[in-house]
């Protein structure tokens, strides 16, 4: 059973998931407390395209997802702020944009190679000591700053008119989180895959919501649950040779159905 700790391609993959599993939900529920829980699917099918650029220049593949997926978020929150697309229209046209700009790419480097496929699917094999310090580093840094604006993004997040009222810079601060957003979506892909990071934001955070009392709460549950769906997706993954993204959101979805049940009983 403990085989798995004997090759160091999964202890990176443990820590590098371990880190995602935290910082995924706690940007996730902020998303769902402004009602933009599309917006991790969006940057993450535009994140596709900064990997295929990647590929495409022969320079890092997620240095590239980074810088693309950030300057998407920014664009994204100059739109809905300035009014000229509504937010859900925004939020389709980058998502088909998105993974359109990625096809092209793709297309230009001669194929889908198996390296795009691990970042479309997720793969715990691909997962480098640099990817994982980049992973940790970044995650860090988004926490930090989280930590540090708590009151502030809690308040827009529930009332952005009262907040402007207030005095509080809204627009400056649902820049940051859109930003923030951004760098959680691009290192959580390596591990989930650019079409389930989405869910790691979202569904734990549901199922937190189910049992919390308080906004903390729901950040401490989806954690717990979110880590678990995480560590125990990788050990199935690893040991009945499954897709790791595809075994961490089957997992947080069962759990959800546990807790729904239980609450109901």
């Amino acid at each position: 059973m403990l085989s798995i700790f004997e090759y160091s391609f999964m202890i990176r993959a443990l820590i590098a998931g371990g880190v995602i599993a935290i910082i995924a939900p706690v940007i996730g529920t902020f998303l769902l407390t402004k009602r933009y829980s599309l917006l991790a699917d969006t940057l993450s099918h535009v994140s596709l395209a900064g990997v295929a650029l990647g590929f495409l220049l022969g320079i890092s593949p997620l240095s590239t997802a980074v810088f693309v997926t950030v300057v998407a978020a920014i664009i994204l929150e100059k739109l809905r702020h300035d009014q000229k697309i509504p937010g859900e229209a925004a939020l389709a046209m980058f998502l088909s944009g998105g993974l359109a700009l990625a096809v092209t790419l793709i297309s230009a480097t001669r194929g889908m190679n198996i390296n795009v496929l691990s970042y479309l699917f997720g793969s715990i094999a691909t997962v480098q000591l640099t990817d994982v310090l980049i992973i940790t580093v970044l995650s860090g840094f988004v926490l930090l700053i989280l930590a540090s604006f708590y009151k502030e993004l809690l308040y827009i997040s529930f009332d952005e008119e009262t907040a402007t009222v207030s005095g509080l810079p809204v627009r400056l601060l649902n820049v940051m989180l859109m930003v923030l957003t951004a760098i959680s979506v691009t290192v959580s892909m390596q591990i989930i895959g650019v079409l389930l990071v989405g869910a790691l934001m979202v569904i734990p955070v549901i199922t937190a919501t189910q049992i919390a009392r308080s906004f903390k709460q729901i950040i401490g549950y989806s954690v717990i649950f979110s880590v678990f769906s995480v560590l125990a997706g990788l050990f199935i993954s690893y040991y009945l040779n499954l897709a790791a993204g595809g075994a961490i959101v089957l997992l947080a979805l069962g759990i959800f159905v546990v807790v729904s049940i239980f609450k109901n009983k």
